[in-house]
């Protein structure tokens, strides 16, 4: 079947057509750079880096674009500076380092261009003026703002009427405004916060114009995805999509994508809750950063997704299943290496990972009978093995070695102690003193490690 998308826009699925096969476009908002990711901040991150594994999969690897933005831009970066006594630089650089770790973590591949606002400030002004050429936008005070009646149809994507805009955006309330519902392009900046030269004065930008830069600069006027958390239809999306469009007379985005929100035991994450965990926290912990993924994309991208630290917990127990019967069969090469047909048809189907997840388990079950039956066919096996792992691959998962995943990161003196202690159990048991065996399994157990016996012998995992 043909790729289908629910499009915010329109409010409904739509089968996907892009603008030019051989340069599918699609651009995510990214970080602000000023704390560690939360898992909230994940979940668009795992989302998209599914829908682009997919488009690169239909289309061919290069001829994929990926943008996702860094904004090292903005009020909460300087309050963040301020608070620490570190500089802007060291704070964004840190945090952008931080991030890309802690997403690598979880499997996400690298977009194909990553913009730093910063890099783009001179075609965030030419919008501006644009914008201002046109009767869209006007200087007061030092600021610039989109003026929002202006634009007929403003409110389209998130299908909000006017009352709900300004509560929805908690709009300042200032003198130079012409309309409570104007938002800021352009602000003045005082001689202790960063700031550039501009036509009306020293200063730096307002968000959302960030993103209207950067997505033109690498992508176009016009291209054909553009995704973000739910959280970011309006008033971040609205306004970008009120930015390009009057300013330059055309579409902005053909297909919007947004994911739904992570709450935590049924609650929003909150920190006065007690439910509040970035990424870096729960790797700190010891959490798995596959599981994590794994468990992100358990529920359909556009539901609440409920997360656990139990949820984590049973989607490594799926992944030693997963990775357990990619271990029976290590010494036999993959053969044909395409992902089953009912997980492609569920990805086409608004990137459905709850089903293509179950496709994924049908065929680890498949490979695990099939290694274990009495006349092993290392045909099946080949293909079952090729099928997993292009299915993992699409998904983001079983991308590492099955040793390495139950092994953890035992270093060589660590593993060797346990083989040690394997073979001790091994002798003990064939002398029959097995009061000693099960001594030496409690002494592993005690260091958080399973021993798997099997017809091949004593296989160990951690915990």
């Amino acid at each position: 079947m043909a790729l289908q998308i629910y499009n915010t826009l329109g409010r409904k699925k739509q089968r996907f057509e892009p603008i030019d096969p051989s340069n599918v476009r699609m651009y995510v908002c990214g970080p602000t750079v000023y704390d560690f990711a939360h898992i909230g901040n994940a979940r668009p991150v795992v989302v998209f880096d599914v829908v682009f594994r997919l488009l690169r999969w239909i289309y061919g690897e290069d001829h994929v674009t990926y943008a996702r933005n860094i904004t090292d831009v903005e009020d909460k970066i300087i309050d963040a500076a301020k608070a620490k006594g570190e500089s802007i630089e060291d704070v964004t650089t840190r945090t952008t380092q931080a991030y890309h770790d802690d997403m690598a973590a979880l499997g996400a591949l690298p977009p194909s261009v990553e913009p730093r606002a910063t890099d783009h400030i001179a075609q965030m002004i030419s919008i501006t003026e644009q914008l201002i050429e046109k009767g869209h936008a006007y200087a007061a005070e030092g600021h610039v703002l989109f003026n929002v009646p202006s634009m007929a149809d403003y409110g389209a994507l998130s299908g909000r009427n006017r009352d709900d805009m300004v509560a929805g955006a908690r709009v300042e309330v200032a003198p130079y405004k012409k309309d409570p519902a104007d938002f800021v392009l352009w602000k003045p900046s005082s001689e202790t916060q960063p700031g550039w030269d501009s036509p009306w004065g020293r200063g730096r930008p307002g968000w959302h114009i960030e993103c209207s830069a950067m997505s033109e600069e690498h992508l176009g006027k016009t291209f054909d995805i553009h995704g973000g958390g739910l959280d970011l239809t309006f008033p971040h999306h609205e306004n970008e999509l009120a930015q390009s469009s009057c300013a330059h007379g055309v579409p902005f985005v053909n297909y919007w994508m947004h994911n739904g929100y992570v709450v935590v035991n049924g609650e929003k994450m909150s920190k006065s809750l007690g439910n509040f965990f970035t990424v870096r926290q729960l790797r700190d912990e010891g959490l798995s950063g596959e599981a994590m993924r794994l468990t992100l994309l358990s529920a359909h991208y556009r539901q609440p997704l409920d997360f656990t630290r139990e949820k984590v917990a049973e989607s490594k127990s799926q992944l030693d299943r997963l990775y357990g019967a990619l271990r029976t069969v290590e010494g036999i090469a993959p053969s044909g290496l395409e992902p089953p047909a009912a997980l492609v048809a569920a990805l086409e189907d608004d990137v459905n990972t709850p089903l293509a997840l179950a496709a994924l388990h049908e065929v680890g079950t498949a490979l695990n009978k099939a290694a274990h039956a009495e006349a092993r066919d290392e045909t099946l096996l080949a293909r079952l093995k090729g099928e997993l792992l292009a299915g993992g691959r699409l998904l983001g998962l079983l991308e590492g070695d099955p040793e390495s995943w139950f092994q953890g990161d035992a270093g060589d003196d660590d593993a060797a102690e346990i083989e040690g202690l394997i073979l001790a159990r091994a002798e003990a048991r064939k002398a029959r003193d097995f009061a000693k065996a099960d001594q030496v399994r409690d002494q592993l157990d005690a260091m958080g490690i399973v021993l798997e016996d099997g017809a091949g012998g004593t296989t160990w995992r951690r915990k």
